[in-house]
């Protein structure tokens, strides 16, 4: 891995770009993009860490623009009950002025997972240019934080799991878990009744 790392940061931050674009397109079995940026600033520190995060956050942004764009493909695989539910989620946000941005910055800020929002954004056909600009204020301002203390929390991070697939493979299942919680909660009774009723996903009709 290492190896990988010394050719891409032969081409600086462009290597870095579209390794970013890479990492942030597939939605499962991917590190961590943090861990990635630390990784290169480890390699090379004279790298400027607001330039990096930048690079970084601009990377990853493109990156789930993409996953977006894939992920609108699955609704052929919704039921219609989920289909009508997720449109109506996807309604209720358009209709929100910050509700996307908000939405997007708080996952891109944070540890919650982002690729299964973008998932589910690509599900409820989104149309928002503010899903994409709360990410990357978000994506700037947590690459920024996590470059800066990278010292700190890089190693005791990679020594959380004997093995690094682990914890890739834990981040995924729990990603996964919440994107079939989202997909299944009724948007529509939540909020007319207040009341939480989910909806069984198709493939558990199998």
């Amino acid at each position: 891995m290492t190896d990988i790392f010394e050719i891409i940061a032969e081409y600086s931050y462009f290597g870095i770009f579209f390794l970013l674009v890479a990492i942030n397109t597939s939605p499962i079995l991917m590190p961590p993009s943090w861990m990635v940026l630390s990784s290169f600033l480890f390699l090379d520190p004279t790298h400027d860490i607001l330039i990096l995060a930048a690079v970084g956050a601009t990377g990853a942004t493109i990156g789930k623009f993409v996953l977006k764009r894939i992920s609108h493909l699955f609704r052929r695989f919704v039921g219609q009950e989920q289909k009508s539910n997720l449109d109506f989620i996807g309604n209720f946000l358009n209709r929100k002025k910050f509700g996307y941005i908000l939405t997007s910055f708080l996952f891109a800020a944070t540890p919650l997972p982002d690729s299964m929002l973008f998932v589910a954004y690509g599900l409820i056909r989104a149309k928002s240019i503010g899903l994409y600009v709360g990410f990357w204020f978000g994506r700037l301002l947590s690459y920024y934080i996590m470059l800066t203390i990278s010292n700190q929390v890089l190693d005791p991070f990679l020594n959380l799991f004997g093995d690094r697939l682990t914890g890739i493979l834990i981040a995924d299942v729990v990603s996964i878990l919440f994107l079939i919680l989202f997909s299944s909660i009724n948007w529509n009774m939540l909020f007319t009744q207040k009341k939480l009723k989910l909806i069984k996903p198709k493939i558990w009709r199998f």
